[in-house]
C-alpha cells in the first residue's frame, strides 16, 4: 500500500532524488527519450505524487541542469589539472565530453528540448536561468585561465552550445546538413573555439 503521509525531510529526499535520477537518465538516454513515468517509478512514487513536486518535465529538467552544472565545472578542473594534459587538449577533451554527453554522463538539450522547455518557464524562472547559465560559462572560461567579463561569456556560451546543438540536429533536426560530414563539422568547431580562446588566456 502506498504511504499516505510523509514527512518533510521525507519530501525533500524524493525531491532530491527525483532530480538525481531524472539527472542520471536524461544524461544516457537523452532528456527526449526520458519519460515521467520511468522517472517516478525508478524513485518509488506515484504519477500524481511526482506531479505535486513539479509540475511538468521541463521543471524537472531545469533542476536537473542545474544539479549538473558543478559537476561540469569540477571536470573542467579536473581536466586542466591533469598534467599529461596540454591546454589545447584538456579544453578539446572537455568539448568533446559535452557533445557526446551521453557518452559521458552529461545532458545536453536538443534545439527542439530548448524551444519547448523556455515557452514554458515563467519569465522569473527563465532569468534565473540565465543567471546561473551565465555563473556556469563564467566558472568554466576561469577553469581554462582566461578571465571571464560578459563579453567574453557570451561568445563563449554561444559558441559552446552551437557546436553541441549542432552535433545533436544532424540529421533529424538540420536535414539539409551532410551527416556524413557531422564528426568532422564537430572537430572543426572545436578546434576554431580553442584556437579563439587560447589567445585570450591570462
Amino acid at each position: 500500500m502506498p504511504k499516505v503521509a510523509y514527512s518533510e525531510e521525507e519530501k525533500e529526499q524524493i525531491r532530491k532524488d527525483l532530480i538525481e535520477t531524472g539527472l542520471e537518465l536524461m544524461s544516457k538516454q537523452g532528456i527526449q527519450h526520458t519519460t515521467v513515468e520511468q522517472i517516478y517509478k525508478k524513485v518509488g512514487i506515484s504519477r500524481t505524487f511526482f506531479y505535486t513536486f513539479f509540475p511538468t518535465k521541463e521543471d524537472l529538467v531545469v533542476e536537473t541542469l542545474y544539479l549538473q552544472q558543478p559537476k561540469i565545472i569540477s571536470y573542467a578542473k579536473k581536466l586542466m589539472a591533469d598534467p599529461n594534459l596540454s591546454w589545447k587538449d584538456a579544453v578539446r577533451q572537455f568539448f568533446y565530453s559535452c557533445c557526446y554527453g551521453e557518452k559521458n554522463g552529461i545532458a545536453v538539450l536538443t534545439i527542439e528540448e530548448q524551444q519547448l522547455i523556455f515557452k514554458r518557464l515563467s519569465k522569473e524562472s527563465y532569468n534565473l536561468f540565465r543567471e546561473r547559465q551565465v555563473r556556469l560559462f563564467g566558472s568554466i572560461l576561469e577553469c581554462f585561465g582566461i578571465k571571464a567579463d560578459k563579453a567574453k561569456i557570451n561568445l563563449f556560451t554561444n559558441l559552446s552550445l552551437t557546436v553541441m546543438v549542432i552535433r545533436r540536429a544532424i540529421p533529424e533536426t538540420l536535414p539539409l546538413f551532410v551527416p556524413e560530414a557531422a564528426e568532422e563539422t564537430v572537430n572543426f568547431q572545436i578546434n576554431a573555439i580553442v584556437d579563439c580562446f587560447e589567445k585570450l588566456k591570462e
